[in-house]
């Protein structure tokens, strides 16, 4: 470590869990936020509640710059950075909020430091550690963590060059959800609310083929690359595309590119798109129209249209939901006429391009922020003044 990098502990250059609502509060509404709705530095939404009807745990204030950590199963990476917020914003006590004084340390540069996978890892040793029924933190051990400061104007850049990668990320990511929307919205227009009662009446297969997903034996799954890319179920999807976690020698059941996916055990019904080739777990199903495979446009936005039959599997009477093949096989679907499936696919399919391209930037970006991540953090790698 270079010599003008010091090291400290964190409690002395920030405050924890220092705000909390009280009877005298002055908002009749709160802006809430769980740890659920948080993961990986991505908030979902936060939750407007009345005050007289928010959960027992909705305590913590927090203000703009403030860190949030989940202190159940850190390893989850339920934490988030307080960028903006309202002054009624409250958070869960599943929450640690740490408050830096930006006189010693840049906010970002801390939530940066409090991210990497060597912190993340560290924390869920504690946790493992703790004598509470889950791997718990106490705001204590994130508080006696040693860091090691540059000084403030290196931790500002350092905290800039990796949230432009975020913001690049972050507005890629947007942006493919607004494509989206606009590609369902013209489904809904064309199919739904304009279809006519001529229309074929059918079921799933007289559309589309599909494979349901077989999993291989354990000792053909590795991490390391090796064979074929493998997604096991729900737990890999994503907003469009799965995440890659594992791989297998063994590809049982697979999946062509572009290829639309729903999830068959529970929770039931997500749906996502193939990014490459893939191998398909017994959680997973792939979908492909029949006519024209090269329609994934179609496919994908149709089985989003019946996703609202598939969910009901989900509650089938069973201890886990499920959908099987005979049950796909026999669900109700109104075939509309070829030429209106073709002007669909000819105007969404540009726009899926654009979707697919945006997800190859974003992990290329995601990349290369994972892996200046550790080197900016611990000096390895220097920025110049």
């Amino acid at each position: 470590m270079m010599s003008t990098w010091n090291r400290i502990n964190i409690g002395e250059i920030a405050e924890l869990n220092i705000k909390s609502i009280d009877k005298s509060f002055l908002f009749d509404t709160i802006e809430y936020l769980d740890t659920g709705s948080i993961t990986n530095g991505k908030i979902d939404s936060f939750q407007i509640l009345p005050i007289k009807e928010a959960p027992s745990r909705a305590k913590r204030l927090v203000k703009p710059n403030d860190i949030i950590y989940s202190t159940v199963r850190p390893i989850q990476k339920h934490y988030g950075y307080i960028k903006t917020c309202k002054p009624n914003t409250v958070v869960s006590t599943g929450f640690v909020v740490i408050s830096p004084n930006n006189k010693y340390v840049s906010s970002k540069f801390l939530y940066y430091y409090l991210t990497t996978e060597e912190v993340v890892n560290y924390l869920d040793v504690i946790a493992e550690g703790s004598t509470s029924a889950y791997p718990s933190l106490r705001p204590e051990d994130i508080s006696n963590l040693e860091i090691d400061l540059p000084p403030i104007n290196e931790q500002n850049q350092i905290a800039d060059i990796l949230s432009n990668l975020d913001d690049k990320i972050d507005l890629l990511n947007r942006q493919n959800k607004t494509l989206q929307t606009l590609a369902e919205t013209l489904f809904r227009q064309w199919f739904i609310e304009e279809a006519e009662e001529n229309w074929e009446k059918g079921k799933l297969e007289d559309e589309f083929t599909f494979v349901m997903g077989q999993s291989p034996s354990g000792e053909y799954i590795n991490e390391n690359g090796e064979g074929m890319v493998f997604y096991q179920g729900n737990a890999d999807f994503n907003f469009r595309f799965p995440s890659i976690r594992v791989y297998t020698t063994e590809a049982k059941r697979t999946a062509k590119q572009f290829d639309t996916l729903v999830s068959v055990r529970a929770p039931v019904g997500d749906i996502n798109m193939a990014f490459e080739e893939c191998c398909l777990g017994r959680g997973v199903a792939a979908f492909r129209y029949k006519d024209k495979p090269s329609y994934y446009s179609y496919t994908y936005y149709k089985m989003r249209s019946l996703m609202q039959q598939v969910k009901l599997f989900e509650d089938s009477g069973t201890v886990f939901g499920s959908i099987g093949k005979d049950d796909f096989k026999n669900l109700k679907n109104t075939i509309p006429p070829q030429d209106k499936i073709d002007n669909f696919n000819f105007i969404t399919e540009p726009i899926d391009k654009k979707i697919y391209q945006n997800e190859l930037q974003i992990r290329t970006l995601t990349q290369l922020r994972d892996t200046l991540l550790p080197k900016l953090m611990s000096g390895e790698v220097r920025v110049e003044g």
